[in-house]
């Protein structure tokens, strides 16, 4: 778990330090590390708030497997693939373990109770009881067994997987899955042969993987997380496919850079003895003391109350004069630690310096001494049942105030014999206070110096083993720290002559961990034999499972954050209780109940047997499995205590993706800047990075140009992508490359000079440079915290999207970059010239035959067979000649042409919001509010109950997130348009509960309504009724309809259907063997990923595709069509909706009858129709599809049917970069006339004589063909006798349209 908070602090005080990355952007490592736990949890339990979830455990373990793929695919290490599966923890982990089970069984259980009371009907199914996700349970040996399966399988059969070593460290290994990895990488590290560039990824949701990671000092270590989103709903669904999931890198290259800028004071006064790893380790030591899973934070030091910067700048006003480092390699160094610890003591009197002087006027208001109330009257019970035998050390410590005669008054304390009379009155209070909360928290009588002592000695202790355990591994499998609360600052007293030793002993058997973490709630996850120790009155351990029990905040806010106050296992016990029933485990159980290795797995072409599957329904068996399969002894990879990490390796070398601050020469400094980094501003101190002028003089546009005009440099600083710069402007003058349409050219050598043209800008061209700068200084300043200053030249450049092989004379080959046809902007002061680059050494191919060796998979991006998926024959005859000889299969496609005329038939029809009022009898403000959100409160309006809401709207519209739900509204740059499907339900919500109606059209400035308002009456239940009508609209299907962006175009579900019933009707498929040029095959390839295979080809709703991808949850070959496009700001970000001609292990059910959709982005599909588009000759009219209602007279029934299959750009507008006009000249050609039609539709076609001439022709073709545009087909028959075809004369391809909505 971590530790809490701490990821969003860090993110938001170094702002460049996340990266949020898709799929495509994702640099390239050498070794994936899974912390598989997170993923299990996400796949079993997704939303812990639905109390209707269920799932099955073949659906969750196909969606593990799923999940599993995704990761492998989006990062393809090229060394190493490592899962680890939380084992058996050690045992100070367990009380963690045990309180985070004991809560979220208890919280299940509130939420069905709450559920029930409000008349909520739930499944009769079993829900997922998550605490199942512990070792030795039965799901988790069954998942084990699929996990063997799964690895057996994909290297059996995956190319991609068949290169790299796969660990598998399951729960039958003792260790936590993060912990398990990191024994690995030190014992790489301490190899001889160790690269210190080796590049590493874990993948994990903990915080704490942070500071795991900068203990092992490599360079090269990044962070793969799920984009994490703060201040939202919990019942927010996951995104589930890859490509639409963001996630965050954090780099640590860049946590490194920003520890040393955190602690730059220090260099100054440190001199030569600086060490930048040494102050690494002191910063994960100093993390420790805000709290984690193993000991509890300090009082009074939490992360949203700034603990960290205070431990910071106590640190950097200690270490001058400690002539040390507090942790050296793991191993605290006791005296350092004091001293420091007594720096930072002073914040325990600060703070109650600030609580005194409150409670001090309180007791001047009320009259009695109410700091000392309660711990008096303790003193007092504990002084009356006490022995008065007992002699208390009268040393000057707490103790000294438990004494009965101290007690006097009204709760008063006086002063004991031994303290002098002018003892401070605030010294005495402070003790008190302390003294108060060790009663309290921890439930001493006496207050003691050896209690004290104790305190301190078991919190360092703590400390100390943590450290070992981040370092070193576990050093006692049996100490834990043995209370919730931890000491106060200054009672960390006289600890540098501890002398702290550990026990190693043994790891819990799976069964006793069962037993010591679970609650009496999921007994049953326990073998039979063992249940009744949690329950029986006569069991000898009943007292550590309570049916309820207390949380503590504790200072915190958060109910998840609060300490859960539960009894502490008593080993001893524990054992001796199981002992009497071992015996009875069955054999399968006792099989459960061991410890086990690490397996390593890897491909073996020579080996060949049958590995039978455990679920064949599901996974079959596998007839050829080639995997050798080894094991590696429990202590293998531990490390001696002495073991330090290399040292890191500071090349000028860049490796692609992993950050650095060095390029740029900038300051630095902290100020509270609003940084947005979780889609909201930051609230602490961001370390701003403020970029200083250019050493090189004033920047001189025609300079920069002959410096970087077509040629490569680094964009994007501190994330830098490479970018091919196609123009340099100062704002005045514009000097760009003059290239041939298509031609993307880097011109880097002396003899090749870029082909330049210089232009002065207009003034609104001037203008829009002026916008384009702000845009950047902004997302600068407000995303990454750094100050560019003035711009006084900006870049024009393309992004690099991949590297692809492209034929040269004689048979060679060639790879070269390829480059987005997207223009983007960057200010020349954060550009990066000049660097050293280090690529991956890929398989690199030399020749044709290299490239297209026999059976090699390629596909076809020239005419005829467009698109057609091939495999290579023996080429050897023609292949000197330029030539590969292909057999492709060329399958029957569908015949959508008639769907695509008749489209109209099965559209949903939209209506604007008052068509519907006038239908129902209601305002349309009444439509309008309860297709969104109505929250109902508890109690009335004046006299409101609580803070409860419950939203008793339809959901169907989403203004804010730019959403809408597909089948049901639809939303138009004007207006929110309904289809009848919401008019039904409105009219049955207004049949079944017309009061809430009322009372929201009466009310219409309220934000809430109150139940007791809209049923007033006695005899009426407002409770029950919020609940009849929630439980209405999740009995609807209407409420498992999942919503989409509203800059998505869309065919609906009907349509879609008809697509699947026109594809099962087509399903021959011919070969042909053909000889081809080779510039016309696109083989798929790790290099080319990203790099689209066709750049010209424009996508359009109903386009026939195919999915180019190998390695992929879509099978590669496999034939689709588009039903939706959704736009970016980025070419390689826009994605497509398909609907697969077949199902797919992972495909989802978007608006089609079964899992065979799925959604990709332009670089892994071949478009079919453009194929066919750019074959034929003819060219058609085009209808916009966005409905686009008119005012009055021309608008006659006010329904607007989606017609689709138009040319629109996927690119949306952004305001942030003020790229809108420069990308709708880089997307638009020719000129063609516009014309509106009465029913709202615009109509683009070639110029025309007149305006009637082409309204003609627009509305002939808006009747007879107008969602069949440019797909090739001929043209009908003349619709009247005697009016023939009108045929529009040859003018090129349509442009697309550039999307305003």
């Amino acid at each position: 778990m971590g530790v809490p908070k701490f990821y969003r602090w860090i993110s938001e005080r170094y702002p460049c330090l996340s990266e949020v990355v898709k799929e495509h952007q994702i640099p390239e490592f050498d070794n994936l590390y899974l912390d598989m736990n997170g993923i299990i949890h996400q796949c079993s339990h997704p939303n812990d708030e639905d109390v209707h979830f269920r799932i099955s455990e073949e659906k969750i373990f196909a969606d593990i497997f799923h999940y599993l793929e995704v990761l492998f695919r989006i990062i393809k290490p090229r060394r190493v693939f490592f899962m680890a599966v939380d084992g058996v923890a050690p045992r100070a982990k367990m009380n963690q373990q045990r309180g985070r089970r004991f809560r979220s069984a208890k919280e299940a259980e509130e939420k069905i109770k709450k559920a029930l009371d409000k008349g909520e009907v739930l499944p009769t199914e079993a829900r997922f009881d998550s605490n199942c996700i512990t070792p030795g349970t039965d799901f988790m040996a069954r998942l084990q067994e699929q996990l063997k399966y799964f690895v057996h399988n994909k290297l059996s059969t995956d190319k991609l997987w068949q290169k790299v070593k796969v660990y598998l460290s399951g729960h039958e290994t003792p260790g936590e899955g993060e912990h398990k990895i990191m024994e690995f990488i030190r014992s790489e590290n301490a190899q001889p042969g160790h690269d210190p560039n080796t590049r590493h990824c874990l993948y994990g949701l903990d915080a704490d993987l942070i500071m795991l990671g900068l203990t092992s000092h490599e360079p090269n270590f990044s962070l793969l997380r799920e984009e994490v989103r703060f201040g939202g709903k919990k019942s927010q669904k996951r995104i589930t496919t890859p490509e639409e999931t963001t996630f965050h890198l954090l780099h640590l290259s860049l946590m490194r850079e920003y520890i040393d800028y955190e602690f730059s004071e220090l260099k100054g006064q440190l001199g030569s003895d600086y060490d930048l790893e040494r102050i690494i380790d002191d910063w994960i030591l100093m993390g420790f003391l805000v709290g984690n899973d193993f000991i509890p934070h300090l009082p009074h030091l939490h992360i949203n109350h700034d603990a960290l910067p205070l431990l910071y700048q106590t640190y950097i006003s200690v270490l001058p004069r400690l002539g040390g480092y507090l942790n050296e390699n793991g191993h605290l160094n006791l005296r350092n630690f004091e001293k420091y610890l007594e720096k930072l003591a002073e914040f325990d009197r600060e703070h109650f310096s600030e609580v005194f002087v409150d409670l001090k006027w309180f007791e001047s208001k009320v009259g009695n001494k109410y700091l000392n109330e309660a711990a008096g009257l303790a003193a007092e019970k504990e002084a009356a049942s006490r022995d008065t035998k007992t002699e208390v050390d009268s040393a000057p410590g707490l103790s000294a105030l438990t004494s009965s005669d101290e007690v006097t008054g009204k709760g008063k304390v006086t002063t004991g014999e031994e303290e002098e009379e002018d003892d401070d009155l605030f010294e005495t209070e402070f003790r008190q206070y302390k003294r108060t909360y060790y009663m309290t928290k921890i439930g001493v009588d006496v207050v003691s110096d050896e209690f004290l002592a104790n305190q301190a000695k078991s919190y360092v202790e703590g400390i100390q083993w943590i450290l070992h355990y981040y370092y070193h591994g576990v050093q006692s499998w049996s100490w834990y720290y043995p209370y919730h609360y931890a000491p106060f600052l200054s009672d960390i007293r006289n600890i540098s002559g501890l002398k702290l030793t550990f026990d190693l002993g043994k790891p819990f058997m799976p069964f006793q961990q069962l037993l010591a973490v679970l609650p009496a709630a999921s007994m049953e996850l326990l073998p039979e034999c063992y249940r009744h120790l949690m329950t029986s009155e006569s069991s000898p351990i009943i007292e550590y499972y309570p049916l309820d029990f207390k949380t503590d905040l504790n200072g915190k806010q958060q109910e998840w954050e609060a300490v859960v106050l539960i009894p502490f296992i008593e080993e001893r016990c524990l054992l001796a209780a199981m002992e009497s029933y071992n015996h009875k485990l069955t054999k399968e159980e006792k099989d459960r109940n061991r410890h086990t290795e690490c397996a390593v797995y890897s491909y073996d072409e020579e080996i060949d047997f049958t590995y039978t599957s455990t679920l064949p329904q599901l996974f079959p068996d596998i007839v050829h499995c080639h995997v050798r399969k080894a094991h590696i002894p429990m202590d293998a990879w531990q490390v001696p205590l002495g073991h330090v990490s290399r040292g890191v390796d500071h090349s000028a070398l860049y490796f692609c993706g992993f950050p650095t601050l060095q390029h740029i020469r900038h300051k630095f400094y902290k100020k509270k800047s609003g940084v947005v980094v979780f889609q909201q501003s930051s609230r602490g101190e961001n370390m701003m990075l403020d970029i200083l002028p250019s050493q090189e003089g004033e920047t001189i546009c025609d300079d920069v140009a002959s410096q970087v005009l077509g040629k490569s440099v680094f964009v994007n600083w501190p994330h830098l992508e490479e970018a091919r710069i196609t123009a340099v402007s100062d704002g005045e003058t514009k000097f760009f490359l003059e290239e041939p349409p298509g031609v993307q050219r880097v011109y880097d050598r002396p003899s090749t000079p870029p082909p330049t043209k210089v232009t002065y800008l207009s003034d609104k061209e001037q203008k829009e440079w002026v916008k384009d700068v702000q845009g950047i200084t902004e997302n600068f300043l407000k995303r990454k915290g750094i100050v560019i200053n003035e711009t006084a030249v900006v870049l024009y450049g393309q992004l690099l999207t991949g590297r692809k092989y492209v034929p040269k004379a004689n048979g060679q080959v060639e790879l070269e970059k390829q480059w987005s046809k997207q223009v983007l902007s960057f200010a020349y002061q954060t550009v990066v010239k000049d660097i050293k680059v280090f690529y991956s050494s890929l398989t690199c191919f030399k020749s044709l035959d290299e490239l297209f060796p026999i059976s090699t998979t390629v596909f076809m991006v020239g005419n005829p067979y467009y698109g057609a998926m091939g495999e290579v024959q023996d080429s050897s005859d023609v292949i000197k000649d330029g030539r590969v000889r292909v057999v492709f299969s060329v399958p029957q496609e569908p015949q959508l042409e008639p769907l695509i005329q008749n489209q109209h038939k099965y559209c949903v029809k939209y209506n604007p919001g008052y068509i519907l009022a006038s239908r129902l009898g209601i305002t349309s403000y009444l439509v309008s509010r309860f297709s969104g959100s109505i929250f109902i409160g508890r109690g009335s309006k004046k006299n409101p109950c609580g803070e409860q809401r419950t939203n008793v709207g339809l959901n169907l519209k989403f203004s804010k997130k730019n959403e809408e739900v597909p089948g049901y509204t639809k939303r138009t740059e004007k207006e929110w348009l309904y289809s009848s499907a919401v008019e039904e339900l409105l009219a049955e919500y207004l049949d079944r509960f017309s009061e809430v109606f009322d009372t929201v059209s009466k009310n219409s400035h309220d934000d809430v309504f109150y139940e007791d308002d809209i049923w007033p009456g006695e005899d009426q239940n407002g409770a029950e009724k919020v609940a009849e009508i929630t439980s209405w609209l999740k009995s609807h299907p209407v409420s498992s309809i999942s919503r989409a962006s509203c800059d998505l175009q869309i065919l609906d579900a009907t349509i879609v259907e008809k697509i699947e019933e026109a594809v099962e009707k087509a399903k021959s498929t011919k070969k042909v063997r053909v000889t081809v040029k080779p510039h016309l095959l696109f083989r798929p390839l790790e290099q080319q990923q990203g790099v689209v295979p066709d750049p010209n080809a424009e996508y359009r709703l109903f386009d026939r595709v195919v999915n180019i991808r190998e390695s992929f949850t879509v099978p590669v070959g496999l034939r689709g069509t588009i039903i939706g496009i959704k736009g970016a700001e980025r070419e390689a970000e826009v994605l497509y909706e398909v609907l697969f001609d077949e199902e797919f292990a992972g495909g989802l059910n978007i608006r089609c009858t079964s899992p065979r959709g799925y959604r990709l982005p332009p670089c892994a599909l071949i478009n079919l129709s453009y194929g066919g588009r750019v074959d034929h000759t003819s060219h058609k009219l085009t209808a916009i599809v966005k409905p686009q209602p008119v005012t009055g007279a021309n608008f006659n029934s006010r329904q607007v049917a989606g017609l689709n299959h138009s040319p629109r750009s996927p690119f949306l507008p952004t305001q942030v970069r003020g790229k809108m006009a420069r990308e709708k000249s880089f997307f638009w050609g020719r000129r063609y006339k516009i014309m509106k039609l009465s029913n709202g539709l615009m109509v683009h076609g070639p110029q025309c004589q007149s305006e009637s001439d082409a309204k003609e022709k627009a509305a002939f073709f808006a009747l007879q063909r107008l969602n069949s545009v440019g797909s090739g087909f001929p043209l009908p028959p003349p619709l009247y006798p005697g009016m023939s075809q009108i045929r529009p004369s040859p003018i090129g391809a349509m442009p697309p349209v550039f999307n305003q909505g």
